[in-house]
């Protein structure tokens, strides 16, 4: 990364902040809805389920977004909400009038503003960085993300038992607050936007339009939207499930596991860019896709002394976290530079919307497989079918490309920006 990229190292310790804030909240919301206010498992899933819910109108909230002329500033206002809306949380705490109404209200608006976030960011992305950078600037914002899953838990449950989990939340709003004021202070050019009248819905089929036309973006598509139902049918609730009652191994011994094989999506975020400049962006993605699901199966085959399958469960993580990363990294530089800027965030809306989508079916279709034919067969299910997904990549151009430079990626097609 040789140009001068202050501007992205002020948004990148932003996300940072808030990437482990986002740990926080991920403990400490389920554990008000459980100590506060008593809630049953089937609430505790339904708060879950809320929080991913706006996801599935991330198309429609896409083209609302592209209509704005500065991106920054959706950006900057959904930082802000969602920490009011956390903040709520404390308040009402105090006063003693906290509600699992509450807490579903705060799951979908900061949810929804998670998806206005995230649906204006691929523009200014592009930017912010260089094309030449794509790849390092992903690499640096997966390398905290991951690095958050290492650290975000072992520090969050500390805070959340000194803090209580309402004050833990506290911290959390804070790190947007933060994400806020650095977002809002990174300088970035951004085109100017010609405002229409065209209704939404149709603004939205043209970005699902375009993604279906483009050959890069469909074959994409289709690859993450496969790997996603596979890997969420053999998903972290089924692995748990069959370390503690297939492996016969503790909840301390799992929680190590995990820990220690999510250093391998810190890895694989930080070899991405070179794995990519050795062998070629496309080749990387689809090692990546395969790469990801297909050590889920590892754990079926796990067996001998504790120590022995609780090392196979760390080393499923540990590979897996590295094929995704491999994938992320890769995917989401290539797509940033084919995609025009009149349709970034109808095109993020459009993959939110299936992926998000077909993560929800396939945690539904996991729990009624592993009902039918046992948790084993369910974990080498998912594994194998989600390495298929790479069936989508091989007759695309995607292996092909080698990097991102113009003459190295298609033109878009179908729907102009």
């Amino acid at each position: 990364m040789t140009a001068d990229l202050r501007p992205f190292r002020r948004f990148w310790a932003g996300q940072t902040v808030s990437q482990f804030g986002d740990r926080i909240t991920e403990l400490a919301l389920p554990l008000i809805a459980v100590t506060a206010l008593n809630a049953s498992a089937g609430q505790v899933a339904a708060l879950t389920a809320l929080i991913w819910a706006p996801n599935l109108l991330a198309l429609v909230l896409g083209a609302w977004v592209d209509r704005r002329p500065r991106k920054r500033r959706v950006m900057v206002a959904a930082d802000l909400v969602r920490a009011a809306v956390l903040l709520s949380l404390p308040v009402a705490h105090l006063l003693g009038v906290v509600t699992f109404g509450q807490l579903c209200a705060v799951a979908v608006l900061t949810g929804t503003a998670g998806v206005l976030f995230n649906t204006a960011y691929p523009s200014f992305f592009v930017h912010l960085v260089p094309r030449s950078s794509y790849i390092d600037a992903n690499s640096r914002l997966g390398a905290s993300r991951s690095a958050s899953y290492v650290v975000g838990p072992a520090v969050g449950g500390p805070l959340v038992q000194a803090l209580t989990a309402p004050g833990a939340l506290v911290v959390d709003a804070l790190t947007f607050l933060v994400s806020a004021l650095l977002v809002g202070r990174t300088a970035v050019e951004e085109p100017v936007v010609v405002r229409e009248r065209e209704p939404l819905r149709r603004r939205a089929r043209e970005g699902l339009r375009f993604v279906l036309r483009h050959p890069v973006l469909r074959a994409a598509l289709g690859c993450a939207a496969t790997v996603n139902f596979f890997t969420f049918l053999a998903g972290s609730g089924l692995i748990v499930l069959f370390a503690s009652r297939g492996l016969g191994l503790g909840p301390s011994v799992i929680g190590l596991a995990f820990g220690i094989g999510a250093t391998g999506s810190l890895l694989g975020a930080v070899l991405a860019p070179r794995v990519s400049r050795r062998f070629g962006v496309g080749r990387s993605i689809a090692v990546g896709a395969v790469f990801y699901p297909l050590p889920i199966a590892l754990a079926a085959a796990a067996g001998g002394p504790p120590w022995a399958r609780a090392g196979v469960l760390a080393a499923v993580e540990f590979l897996s976290g590295v094929g995704v990363m491999l994938f992320d990294v890769n995917l989401n530089s290539l797509q940033a530079s084919v995609i025009p800027d009149g349709m970034r965030s109808r095109v993020a809306g459009a993959f939110g919307t299936v992926n998000y989508g077909v993560r929800s079916l396939g945690a539904l279709a996991g729990g009624l497989l592993a009902t039918l034919v046992g948790l084993r067969a369910t974990l080498v299910v998912g594994a194998v079918g989600g390495a298929l997904c790479v069936l989508w990549l091989l007759p695309s151009p995607i292996p092909r490309i080698r990097s991102l430079t113009p003459e190295s990626t298609p033109e878009p097609q179908g729907v102009a920006g």
